[in-house]
């Protein structure tokens, strides 16, 4: 069991003009499923790459149990699975036979059980000899995690594992996460709120290479009682409500389809939306709450 370390780690790329990440500081238990969560350009990336020992920080320290990325990268190599946002696949070949491959490549001790295995915890077992160019976006995400698993990492690194994916896939890709997380560590990132309320032990949130949050989803929930209001009015007032930042989302009442219904920021200073009339508050949901940890100081668009 291992747990990942960062110590005032920023990350500075050459040709932009602000930090990846900035003097960034996190622990990560060594068991459990932890989420990194954030908008795009928030730093997610960067940051399971300085994990999985892609990138060098440009200062502080990354390390992995007690190796250090920077000193000891093919030791951390070992010990991880990664499964990148982008990847490649060779389409000619089927998924038995790129796992194959990757194994080879790996020197995984009894090579063709575990593929075996591994196959049948993606559930692609019955698919094993069909060439990958024939296969969805959501099977191949799936030979992906395979491969990433074949080695039996006590870590897996997984970015932005469900864009793209349909429901099913999601839900799918959620219980093989859980799964995974019971007896090592799982890390991925992700802009879907969702993901995180259903497979998160602990969570942290990036803004603008930023440490904005770090610990429980309910405790990032608290943060936000008794700030979310809900309110209604009609859906052709919709469009000038859009304007107004502290709307977290809306959604068409049934019974009422001329209406719809409304959940806003309302506290610290912040008062009823302009031209609504007044709502009454509600319990956050995890997604209410980190839309309200990112805008409280305007630090969201």
């Amino acid at each position: 069991m291992l747990g990942i370390s960062f110590d005032q780690v920023t990350k500075q790329y050459a040709k932009l003009s602000e930090p990846a990440l900035r003097a960034l500081s996190l622990m990560i238990p060594p068991t459990g499923i932890f989420g990194i969560l954030g908008p795009n350009g928030a730093g997610k990336t960067t940051f399971l790459r300085l994990a999985a020992a892609l990138l060098r920080p440009t200062t502080g320290h990354v390390t992995i149990g007690s190796h250090d990325t920077v000193r000891e990268p093919a030791k951390v190599r070992r010990l991880l699975g990664y499964v990148p946002q982008e990847y490649t696949l060779y389409a000619n070949l089927t998924a038995w036979e790129f796992l194959d491959y990757m194994a080879l490549l790996s020197q995984v001790k009894n090579r063709r059980e575990r593929i075996g295995e591994v196959l049948g915890v993606v559930g692609l077992q019955d698919v094993a000899h069909r060439r990958l160019k024939t296969f969805s976006g959501g099977m191949k995400q799936r030979v992906v995690l395979a491969q990433a698993m074949l080695h039996r990492p006590p870590v897996l690194l997984v970015d932005e594992p469900t864009t793209g994916l349909d429901p099913e896939e999601r839900t799918r890709f959620r219980e093989w996460l859980l799964n995974y997380g019971s007896q090592n560590t799982v890390v991925f990132s992700t802009h879907i709120v969702e993901d995180v309320a259903f497979v998160c032990d602990r969570l942290a949130v990036l803004w603008q290479g930023q440490l904005r949050f770090n610990g429980k989803p309910g405790e990032l929930i608290g943060q936000a009682e008794m700030k979310i209001w809900r309110t209604r009015t009609l859906r052709t007032r919709l469009q000038a409500l859009s304007t107004q930042e502290r709307v977290i989302n809306s959604r068409i009442l049934e019974e009422q389809p001329d209406w719809v219904e409304i959940r806003y920021i309302r506290g610290d200073g912040m008062g009823a939306l302009d031209g609504i009339e007044e709502g009454e508050p509600v319990q956050p949901s995890l997604e209410d709450a980190y839309f309200y940890l990112l805008k409280k100081d305007g630090g969201m668009p």
